[in-house]
């Protein structure tokens, strides 16, 4: 298999594990429940498997997704794939002088927080207001994103 799609697997995981701690009912899923209106009896009964499955493969689309973002390098791929004659050339030499600029586990957390901040904020954001939830339910589940999609950008950008 490709590493890079096994580094996307492993960026997939990271909601599940990021998920088990923050909405702990000893961290903040207590707070998460009161503020979502969710309650044990609500808990109950679900396809847990079912649940873990789809939300894994969700992620894996937010992993693939966020590559574009966390590394730089994407974008003159995509301005170099033209198909036209030496870009293939100019590409792999790009590659070989920069290919491995901005390709650290920070630099990748800093752009998968921002985009927490500016993909995954306004959506909730968004929602929440039109479900009627408060600042608690926004912040809770926002702040779940940021810092998600700040490890899963830190591990793709590291080891992609």
């Amino acid at each position: 298999m490709h590493a890079n799609f096994m580094i996307l697997l492993l960026a997939s995981l990271v909601p599940t594990f990021t998920g088990f701690i923050w909405y702990n009912p000893k961290v903040l899923g207590t707070a998460w429940m009161n503020a979502s209106g969710v309650t044990p009896e609500k808990m109950k009964g679900a396809n847990m498997a079912v649940i873990f499955i789809v939300s894994f493969l969700l992620s894996f689309f937010l992993a693939f997704a966020l590559q574009f973002m966390v590394i730089h390098q994407w974008g003159v791929f995509s301005s170099l794939a033209t198909g036209l004659p030496g870009t293939k050339e100019d590409f792999a030499n790009f590659m070989l002088k920069y290919g491995q600029n901005f390709r650290t586990f920070k630099h990748g957390a800093l752009h998968g927080a921002m985009s927490g901040f500016m993909i995954a904020l306004p959506i909730i954001g968004t929602n929440a207001l039109f479900e009627r939830k408060g600042f608690k339910y926004i912040a809770i589940n926002s702040g779940y994103w940021v810092i998600t999609m700040a490890l899963m950008g830190g591990i793709i950008c590291q080891f992609s």
